[in-house]
């Protein structure tokens, strides 16, 4: 049987990105019971972190909106490889949390984060809809714009 998520992500024209490996000590996926907590993932395309830089000074809203989507792709990428390629059993995405590196007076924290829950309801369609948080910081690891991390509930 063809998981319904992977047609979908087919349907689309969506290529997940290859899962990162953690560069720090920490899992990337954790699971207990019926919940996937996804750690942190930034915007990395071909090995090369994209979109560097503070919203308000160095990266538009545009950019980091794009940041945002491939960080959530990553997202996904990394829960499908813990599920073992069984992107059906996601129940729901539960909360997203998007950090926004910016300056202190940058106010458009959620049009950046919709790049992100965008890309989640795109894929997920009623089970990607979420609770979420998008909140400033002055910097990010690597320099990175936006980082993107979730909670999903699983089917067993």
């Amino acid at each position: 049987m063809t998981d319904k998520t992977v047609q979908r992500l087919n349907e689309l024209g969506i290529q997940l990105p290859p899962a990162l490996t953690p560069i720090a000590n920490f899992l990337p996926v954790t699971i207990a019971g019926n919940m996937a907590y996804v750690s942190g993932q930034i915007a990395v395309l071909n090995g090369a972190i994209q979109h560097l830089g503070l919203l308000g000074q160095d990266v538009s809203i545009e950019q980091a909106q794009a940041a945002a989507r491939l960080a959530a792709l990553h997202v996904i990428s990394q829960l499908n490889v813990s599920l073992h390629g069984q992107l059906d059993r996601v129940k729901q995405c539960m909360r997203l949390g998007v950090f926004v590196a910016a300056t202190a007076d940058f106010k458009d924290h959620p049009k950046v984060a919709n790049g992100a829950s965008d890309v989640l309801v795109e894929i997920f369609q009623e089970r990607g809809k979420h609770a979420r948080a998008a909140v400033g910081v002055a910097s990010l690891p690597f320099g990175a714009s936006v980082e993107v991390d979730a909670i999903f509930e699983l089917l067993s």
